[in-house]
């Protein structure tokens, strides 16, 4: 193409007929509306859903994205706006790569965050990879998330509405794989927005509810899913304070957070007690008083480091940090271990952190995302 071809909405410079572009399809109204609008700017548009699951025990399951009934809907759009759709069998792929460590996750004490490592394993590497097969020159998703153009590169941003923000989950999003994504809705000041694009363009999923679950935990029964992987994971065992003293017996390690005060049978002790800690190979859950809870140094490893500068060029990083995604990003110290791991201390403490979750950093002001990692040991 000749230097001075105009780029494109989507910061390609050819025409938009002659941009080939792939759209993850979940079957919500957030992708589906992507599709659409690119469709509708005149785009070479594919639409792929990923069947993740078992299709057949998909289909009766609601509130959870990638069902069965949620690929029929993806194609439905697919007719509507008249683009090719395909479904693509990742259920073996999904099952190795979140699945599995979600379930060794939980059996080892941690609470895992499977949406993170789907976007990372399957979504952005695998998909990613089939887009690149079928000539697309980049790939779009309904995340609320937003990129920009910066000095050194394509830069993550949050995006513009704080209540439908994404980012925690995306941290892991290598610049790589920012160069050939494109989330067109980031820009979009709320999710009502996004339904009237999609009422406009006569989509038969504009009033569909959002999903709630993780796709495969229906129902949000974390346990049920982990013994059926793990038969045997529920074993019961002892509930006992910082010093050892057996309060009562639990029903199993799985059944319990960080962080959690409800459901411990224990009542009738004095103060409230809180899960402190998980212990797999004692089965034991120790409790203590709120202020246990406190954390303010955590150790964060297989960090995706976003920024211009390497990540070990300093010896500290003034940055702000979110170590959960309904909490906004708060003051911290990122000190560099190596180029993949550091010591994180936070201005202010938090309570209940937990191993498994994830610690995204932020730059302290303009909403752009610099990575993140992986909380990886208890307090």
């Amino acid at each position: 193409m000749p230097r001075d071809v105009p780029l494109n909405s989507l910061g390609i410079a050819k025409p938009a007929s002659r941009t080939r572009v792939v759209v993850a399809m979940s079957g919500g109204v957030d992708s589906s509306v992507v599709a659409a609008m690119l469709a509708e700017e005149g785009y070479d548009v594919v639409g792929v859903t990923l069947q993740l699951y078992d299709h057949g025990a998909a289909l009766a399951r609601k509130g959870a994205c990638c069902a069965g009934r949620d690929i029929h809907d993806a194609r439905r759009v697919a007719e509507t706006m008249g683009f090719p759709h395909y479904v693509l069998d990742y259920e073996n792929a999904f099952r190795e790569a979140v699945i599995e460590e979600f379930a060794d996750a939980y059996l080892a004490g941690a609470t895992p965050v499977p949406c993170i490592r789907c976007n990372e394993r399957v979504k952005f590497k695998d998909l990613l990879a089939t887009a690149r097969e079928l000539d697309a020159d980049c790939m779009a998703t309904g995340h609320y998330i937003q990129r920009k153009e910066g000095i050194a590169g394509p830069e993550l941003h949050q995006a513009a509405d704080p209540a439908r923000d994404q980012s925690y989950f995306l941290f892991s999003t290598t610049a790589e794989q920012l160069s050939y994504l494109r989330f067109p809705l980031g820009h979009l000041a709320s999710k009502a927005e996004t339904r009237a694009l999609a009422a406009r363009y006569g989509l038969p999923v504009a009033d569909k509810p959002d999903s709630q679950d993780i796709c495969f935990v229906p129902n949000g029964d974390y346990a049920a899913v982990i013994e059926k992987l793990r038969p045997g994971a529920a074993d019961p065992g002892e509930i006992v304070d910082r010093s050892g003293a057996v309060l009562g017996q639990h029903r199993g390690v799985i059944h319990y957070t960080i962080g959690q005060r409800k459901g411990l049978g224990i009542g009738g002790l004095g103060d409230p007690l809180y899960v402190l800690q998980l212990d797999p190979e004692t089965r034991r859950v120790i409790v203590g008083p709120k202020e246990a809870l406190s954390t303010r140094t955590i150790p964060v490893r297989e960090i995706n480091w976003l920024g211009d500068e390497p990540f070990a060029s300093r010896e500290v990083w003034h940055q702000h940090v979110k170590v959960r995604s309904t909490r906004p990003p708060r003051p911290a110290l990122i000190r560099p271990v190596s180029a993949t791991a550091a010591e994180v201390e936070l201005l202010d403490p938090e309570d209940g952190i937990s191993p498994g979750q994830a610690c995204v950093f932020y730059a302290p002001e303009g909403g752009r995302i610099l990575g993140g990692g992986w909380i990886w040991k208890g307090r």
